[in-house]
């Protein structure tokens, strides 16, 4: 049994990517498909699937690569609230990721949001991770 579901999504595509693979397949659930769908919309993936196997189903994502030098799009995968800790932060706290070139997700009352979307429906709430 996994006890932090979302370090375990981070890791399990942090993992892929060192061994540079092209596909990783993790246990699906519903916070996970959006983390999923925001990661394919700021250009991090190259594509996904959800797949179901009338269990817990299945999310494949196949891993983008830089064609020229083969290095992983996502440089990296942060957790940052975790079970122990959580963190939370208002729309005037939320940081930038590198300066805006990375992406922050929060889970807010209006859904799991990027920093961006938080930030313009003016909502704040845990942050979940910082991916660059």
């Amino acid at each position: 049994m996994v006890t932090d579901p979302i370090a375990d999504f981070l890791t399990r595509i942090r993992n892929a990517q060192m061994a540079g693979h092209r596909l990783v397949e993790i246990p699906a659930s519903n916070l996970k498909k959006r983390l999923t769908e925001i990661l394919y919309a700021q250009g991090y993936i190259l594509k996904y699937k959800f797949e179901d196997d009338n269990k817990q189903g299945l999310i494949k994502i196949a891993l983008k690569y830089d064609p020229s030098t083969k290095e992983p799009a996502i440089r990296s995968l942060e957790r940052v609230s975790r079970p122990g800790l959580r963190q939370y932060a208002k729309p005037a706290e939320i940081k930038r990721v590198i300066n805006g070139l990375g992406v922050a997700i929060l889970s807010t009352s209006k859904g799991v949001l990027t920093d961006k979307e938080a930030k313009a429906q003016n909502v704040g709430g845990e942050v979940l991770c910082y991916i660059s």
